[in-house]
């Protein structure tokens, strides 16, 4: 069957990301070692195809030849593996071995705060369905990056947040022109990823489904 013939009676609708909820958690910060605007996040499982392995080289490549940037700059790791295995064993102890914050599975107000006050969020991933992690960090406005694999294209980020998949030196480089620009504040388009929107849009399927029954 050709490629229109496959498509022609599906309709394509996005997963959606809830409005963010702004906050500080001073309490929290001071518990993990770190600073409002003085860290970068990866949000997401301890799993090989997240790629976590190169954000942590990305930023030790940065800690070692911008030295005096990243002196107060800490890596925040937020998330764990389902089932412990080798890779997330050797990631955790590379962590733990280079400064670097692990938080463990967090939600709530901790994740709301993290996301809220992060110099940038990093997805390194070399496989995904739709990141909603990457969605979740932009509903935040804050400046991400992402590889450059078709599921993170889709999004539409701006040119300058994507990078090469697996390519640790050009991750490096991104990373350092979010951190040392100025102008946090990002604006996306969250427009497909809005509840009500894509509430209407299931809605608007069934009733065509309804209309073509009856026509029959």
């Amino acid at each position: 069957a050709s490629k229109r013939n496959r498509t022609k009676n599906v309709s394509l609708i996005y997963n959606g990301v809830s409005d963010p909820e702004i906050c500080s958690y001073p309490e929290y910060f001071q518990e993990l070692g770190i600073e409002e605007g003085k860290y970068i996040l990866g949000m997401c499982r301890f799993v090989p195809e997240k790629n976590l392995h190169h954000l942590v080289e990305a930023y030790l490549k940065l800690k070692e030849k911008e030295s005096e940037t990243y002196k107060n700059v800490r890596l925040v790791l937020a998330g764990d593996t389902d089932f412990e295995d080798d890779y997330s064993l050797a990631l955790k102890k590379k962590a733990k071995d280079n400064d670097i914050v692990l938080t463990g599975f967090v939600k709530g107000k901790k994740l709301h705060s993290l996301l809220t006050h992060t110099a940038c969020y990093v997805l390194p991933s070399s496989h995904e369905g739709l990141p909603i992690a990457l969605l979740e960090a932009m509903s935040y406005s804050i400046p991400v990056i992402a590889s450059d694999i078709p599921a993170n294209m889709e999004v539409g980020l701006p040119e300058n947040c994507y990078f090469p998949c697996g390519s640790i030196e050009a991750l490096a480089e991104r990373i350092h022109e979010k951190v040392s620009c100025k102008d946090k504040d990002m604006h996306y388009d969250m427009s497909k990823y809005n509840w009500d929107r894509i509430a209407q849009q299931v809605a608007h399927v069934y009733q065509s489904l309804q209309v073509k029954r009856k026509q029959r």
